[in-house]
């Protein structure tokens, strides 16, 4: 194994100490559009939902059988007001990661027709109160990011891998750049 590695960092060294300069700009505008293109896409897909983050993971379990640890989701943000049995993803003040729960009841305010939804996952035994920041009851329509409206199963679960395993995040992202560098094309 030791032997293999050895090879590959001497055959990784030649290739370096043959790249002329052109290639060497060639390729690391290469990997500049690759990143470029790979936020504009994501800024698009901000713009067509309406919604801050069109793609989301999901985390926990809270959401089984309905969703599974990995399913990716995929959220649309449209103006018609949100109803019970929705799924919506949601940020709590002062917490970083969204939250993927059912709205079981919502409440509007009369006066200013104002909507405000409290939350429960379906695996969870109350309502999402507790989550919410202290002393708030319901969520308000800023705190949601988006409605679920279509998800891919386990294919989120890289993520995941990524987040629990900070080593596979370096490998994947180390080996990519490679692969980029060393292309001929």
């Amino acid at each position: 194994m030791i032997g293999y590695v050895k090879d590959a960092v001497r055959d990784v060294h030649t290739y370096f100490k043959t790249l002329n300069v052109r290639q060497l700009i060639s390729q690391a505008i290469s990997l500049g559009l690759i990143v470029s293109s790979a936020l504009m896409i994501w800024k698009g897909l901000m713009v067509v939902t309406g919604s801050e983050s069109p793609v989301v993971v999901v985390l926990s379990g809270s959401m089984e059988p309905g969703f599974r640890r990995g399913d990716i989701l995929f959220l649309h943000m449209s103006n018609a007001p949100i109803r019970a049995g929705e799924i919506v993803v949601f940020n709590i003040d002062g917490r970083d990661i969204p939250i993927v729960h059912r709205v079981i009841r919502v409440h509007e305010k009369a006066e200013t027709g104002e909507v405000e939804v409290l939350t429960k996952g379906d695996n969870n035994f109350g309502d999402d109160r507790p989550l919410y920041a202290q002393g708030q009851m319901w969520l308000n329509r800023k705190h949601v990011m988006g409605r679920a409206v279509g998800y891919l199963p386990y294919v989120g679960i890289v993520t995941i891998l990524m987040t629990d395993y900070p080593y596979v995040k370096i490998i994947l992202i180390g080996a990519l750049g490679l692969l980029v560098i060393t292309s001929k094309d």
